[in-house]
């Protein structure tokens, strides 16, 4: 369940990061009250996590989630374009996350 926690922490992260963008400077009453519920929602899944996960590997791969899923957002709904180099440092961050996963034992 843990695993699940931080997964859920992760996606809330992303959303409350996109929601951010369209909030506009938070002049957007609805997508700002959606960020404001993706924090919350971010941080009560991580706390839950960190109940039973140590919290040196579940604060990076939370972190790690949200910055990979905000590029791939920032992609898809904001066009936002990279170099070549750019996507082959995301997917080294992505193989990070998978790689302290696996070899953290929990």
């Amino acid at each position: 369940m843990p695993w699940i926690y931080l997964l859920l922490a992760g996606f809330s992260e992303i959303l409350w990061s996109t929601t951010m963008k369209l909030s506009h400077g938070f002049t957007k009453v609805g997508w700002a009250s959606l960020t404001v519920i993706g924090l919350i929602a971010s941080m009560f899944f991580l706390l839950q996590a960190v109940k039973y996960l140590p919290f040196s590997l579940a604060y990076p791969i939370w972190t790690g989630i949200g910055a990979v899923g905000s590029v791939v957002i920032g992609v898809i709904l904001f066009h936002d374009q990279f170099p070549p180099i750019t996507w082959f440092f995301i997917i080294l961050l992505v193989v990070a996350i998978i790689g302290i996963k696996v070899t953290a034992g929990e």
